[in-house]
Order: C-alpha cells, then sequence, then structure tokens
C-alpha cells in the first residue's frame, strides 16, 4: 500500500486525531473493498468540510444573522458581521485551526475582493442594503471575507488532498490571465466584455492539464477544468444562499429575492480562476512526477 502524505499536522487541532483516524481507516480496509470505499466516501466528505471551515462559518453567520438578528439593535447587522469575521479569523488562528501562511492569504483576497466591490457597488451592478458603520463607500468590511473565503477554501483543499498536476501552464502565463480576468471585471462596463475570448485562453492554457489528488491511500484524478466548474457551482450555490440572507442583492432581487440566474457561474468561474491563481503563489503547483 502507498505510503500517505497526511497534510493533518499542519492543523494542530487535526493531528490529535490522526492516529484514531489511521486506526479506523485500517479497520475499514480490513473489511474488504466496499468497507474501504465508503470510507474513503466519508473521509472525502470530512476533509471537503474542513476545507469549507472558513466559508462554511460566513455562511452560516449571514444565514444565522437573517433569521435571528434584532432589526433594532443598537450594532448594525453589517457590523456585527464584520466584527464576528475577525473574531472567527483570531478564534482559527489561535486553535491552530488555520496557519498562518493561509491568513495571508485570506488577507490578499479581502484586498483584492474589496477593491472590486466599491467598483461594482458604485456602478449599480449589486448594492448592499442594510446601513452599516464599518464600510468604505457602499462596501460593507465584511464582503471582503467573503471573497477570502474562496481562497481559503482552494488553500486548505490543496493541502488536504495534497495536489499534484501533469502538464500546468506555466505561472507567467496563468498571472497574465488573471490580470486579464481582473481587469475585465472593470473594464467591460466601458468597452466590449471580453468574457468569451477569456473563457477560450482559460480552456487552451487548461485543457491538458489534469490534477491529481489524495484522499487515502489511491490518487484519484480528473482534469482540471472540471474542478474549477465544480467549485464556480458550488460557489454559486453559496451566493444564492447570501442573497437570500439579503447580504448583497442583485437590480433583479430588490423587490423580492429571486435564484441568482445560472449565467453568474461564468463570472464565478472566472472570479475562482483569480483565486486560484494567487493560491499558486504559495503553494507552487508540484508535478504528478514528483510524488
Amino acid at each position: 500500500m502507498p505510503h500517505e502524505t497526511n497534510a493533518a499536522p499542519q492543523w494542530a487541532l487535526l493531528a490529535r486525531f490522526a492516529a484514531v483516524e489511521a486506526r479506523l481507516g485500517a479497520r475499514a480496509a480490513a473489511r474488504g473493498r466496499l468497507a474501504a470505499g465508503l470510507y474513503e466516501f466519508l473521509r472525502f466528505g470530512i476533509k471537503q468540510g474542513w476545507a469549507c471551515l472558513f466559508g462554511g462559518a460566513m455562511l452560516a453567520l449571514l444565514l444565522l444573522t437573517h433569521a435571528c438578528y434584532p432589526p433594532h439593535a443598537a450594532l448594525a447587522r453589517y457590523d456585527a458581521l464584520t466584527l464576528a469575521a475577525v473574531t472567527l479569523q483570531i478564534a482559527l488562528l489561535a486553535a491552530g485551526m488555520e496557519t498562518w501562511e493561509e491568513a495571508r492569504v485570506i488577507l490578499l483576497f479581502h484586498i483584492t475582493g474589496t477593491c472590486m466591490e466599491l467598483f461594482k457597488t458604485h456602478v449599480g451592478s449589486w448594492v448592499y442594503p442594510e446601513p452599516s458603520v464599518l464600510r468604505i463607500g457602499g462596501v460593507p468590511l465584511f464582503t471582503g471575507f467573503m471573497y477570502a473565503a474562496v481562497g481559503s477554501y482552494i488553500a486548505r483543499a490543496w493541502r488536504l488532498f495534497d495536489f499534484r498536476f501533469t502538464r500546468h501552464p506555466s505561472l507567467p502565463a496563468t498571472l497574465a490571465l488573471a490580470a486579464a480576468i481582473y481587469a475585465n471585471f472593470f473594464t467591460h462596463h466601458y468597452i466590449p466584455d471580453l468574457r468569451l475570448v477569456l473563457f477560450a485562453v482559460t480552456a487552451a492554457l487548461f485543457a491538458r492539464c489534469t490534477i491529481h489528488f489524495r484522499v487515502w491511500h489511491r490518487w484519484r484524478r480528473m482534469p482540471l477544468l472540471v474542478g474549477f466548474g465544480l467549485v464556480a457551482v458550488f460557489i454559486w450555490f453559496a451566493e444564492n444562499l447570501g442573497t437570500f440572507a439579503n447580504a448583497w442583492r442583485y437590480p433583479h432581487q430588490r423587490g423580492a429575492w429571486a435564484p441568482v440566474p445560472v449565467t453568474k457561474l461564468g463570472a464565478w468561474f472566472l472570479l475562482m480562476l483569480i483565486s486560484y491563481v494567487l493560491v499558486c503563489l504559495v503553494n507552487k503547483p508540484r508535478d504528478f512526477a514528483e510524488r
């Protein structure tokens, strides 16, 4: 059986359960292929849940405050969300549930996302309908953490699943693509939208790239473009919950909540690519042959 590189020691809380998990895995393997397959599926779900820890906590805060927050509280709901997000970040670091390296990635996404939010709210792409004090222009400060959650997920999943790649495009090429995507989010309000061109360039760069990941002992693989698409769908579902919780609203949702159009999947696909490339600056893509 191949030796497994376990990501658990990188998080102090998980490291405590590594020995217990190893015994559970050994018992499942001893009971045959079906039990081992079910255990690997369970392991996949737990790892995904751990990778989504920051984003899941933020989404839970949005829904909880939407349902329960006092409408006339002295502290505005958006400000409470900002303070809660900062507290959550500090708590994750103090408990060893997040690394300082991940925190730096989150900060980078926070800045990148907030800059885009300032522009998008200015041109009316969406609005934050509730009052707040902790804001810049029309953007409450908690919003940067929502962008950071995407980067946090990718960074954590990268370690947990021990990502390796075959035929990954060069870092300069992916950085140029990310810069073009980010610029297009601004410029398409004034010049023709280059989204289709960016999709084509993305396909050309990543069409031959395969991601290899390890849930347990065996390496699994899929086209990286498929992985990008799955993450974009997940973010789209999360965005529907976020708008339902009145965290922000698109123009078509101002009268009453309505689902976010499926066409937004393309925007999230491109935005997620920016997140992925920025994580690549921290976690250099390793060739599958290096395992």
